[in-house]
């Protein structure tokens, strides 16, 4: 994988995750909770290991030293990992990624501790190099095969360039993924909307990066993800994970 090896992983694992509270007798915690056995941030750092990554970033909020020490004491993987505290996990998710800015790499791949990703979803992000200053979203174009719309982001993608993107938008043609391979130029985006909203989600960030030609989209193909913030996701993830095994 191309440059994969200088390249960290950055987990956003801040929220409260209050949709999926009381679906696991063993943890109140989102990232903790188990999907077809195992919990979501253990699958989250396999995912990002076998993009390349050369080490991870796992940024929490709510929870953070329970989670922490959850991590640390059940992780026998070889992948150095880090930890940052964002004591703004109240604000949007952009906030976690402006709080692991000073221990980034210059490109590095994002995503979240709740989605489930593929192996052929990865290798695209493994390998994929973003230009100069820019960032690429993956998303998928099999909209039919979406299980919750109402709850996906959308994303209307013009040649590979990021129109419009978000829950509510009406004209969209494809859905983000929750995967990104950023430079540095999505944490200038972000720090800018920042400084004036003293907020930003990302895609407020994709927005302002977007208005300058370097966000991009890459298409996953017969990839394979799935976002598991409610309990019917979380049952639907695992249905998937058992006909896969």
């Amino acid at each position: 994988m191309q440059e994969s090896s200088h390249r960290k992983g950055l987990i956003l694992a801040a929220g409260y995750g209050s949709r999926l509270e009381g679906v696991s007798v063993v943890t109140d915690f989102k990232p903790l909770t188990p999907i077809a056995g195992k919990p979501l941030i253990f699958r989250t750092i396999e995912s990002l290991e076998k993009a390349g990554c050369s080490g991870i970033v796992i940024v929490l909020g709510h929870g953070y030293k329970e989670i922490e020490e959850a991590i640390l004491t059940k992780y026998e993987g070889n992948i150095p990992l880090e930890f940052v505290f964002n004591s703004q996990f109240e604000l949007s998710n952009g906030v976690s990624v402006l709080a692991a800015e000073t221990v980034l790499t210059d490109t590095f791949i994002m995503t979240m501790a709740d989605h489930i990703l593929g192996d052929s979803l990865m290798e695209i992000a493994g390998n994929y190099i973003p230009a100069e200053q820019g960032a690429a979203l993956l998303v998928d174009y099999k909209i039919d095969t979406i299980f919750d719309m109402d709850d996906a982001t959308k994303v209307l993608s013009d040649d590979g360039r990021i129109v419009s993107i978000g829950k509510q938008i009406t004209d969209y043609n494809c859905i983000d993924t929750g995967v990104f391979v950023c430079t540095k130029g999505l944490l200038v985006s972000l720090n800018k909307y920042y400084k004036l909203h003293g907020d930003t989600s990302i895609s407020d960030g994709v927005q302002e990066l977007s208005s300058t030609g370097r966000m991009v989209t890459v298409d996953i193909g017969d990839g394979f993800w799935q976002d598991v913030d409610t309990p019917e996701m979380l049952a639907y993830a695992e249905k998937v994970l058992g006909l896969d095994n």
